[in-house]
């Protein structure tokens, strides 16, 4: 199960990297947008921390040399809940009372968008590094 769960974790992290770049060229700046950023930001922070709660809790249980995993896919899912109560507030503020001629709060909301797939990519060479220094 320690395995599925670091493969899903690698796979989950990768999709999200892959699918939220393209979301930059939208202007961010209309509800339907910025809805659907806020949500698919949502949706990863909620699956990465299930996938490594998960991963942590098998490896946890199945031999004491995976203590380094562990420790990973636990920091790993902390980091996705701090950041979806972080990240994804910060954009349901903003989206509140952003408008279309709010340029000020259009460029924060992006900023966050990008500040996202920024710990993304942190946090999938992270885990792909810790991955490879341990010895199955």
């Amino acid at each position: 199960m320690g395995f599925a769960s670091t493969v899903a974790l690698l796979v989950w992290m990768g999709y999200f990297m892959l699918g939220c770049l393209p979301l930059l060229i939208l202007k961010h700046d209309t509800p339907t947008d910025s809805r659907f950023i806020r949500g698919f930001f949502n949706l990863y922070y909620l699956v990465l921390m299930g996938i490594a709660a998960v991963g942590a809790m098998s490896f946890a249980f199945s031999d004491r040399r995976f203590i380094g995993m562990v420790i990973a896919m636990a920091c790993i899912a902390f980091i996705g809940f701090a950041a979806r109560r972080t990240l994804v507030s910060r954009m349901d503020r903003l989206r509140s009372t952003m408008t279309a001629t709010d340029a000020l709060a259009i460029r924060g909301f992006r900023r966050l968008h990008v500040a996202g797939i920024v710990l993304n990519v942190v946090l999938l060479v992270g885990f792909g590094l810790a991955v490879t220094q341990l010895e199955f």
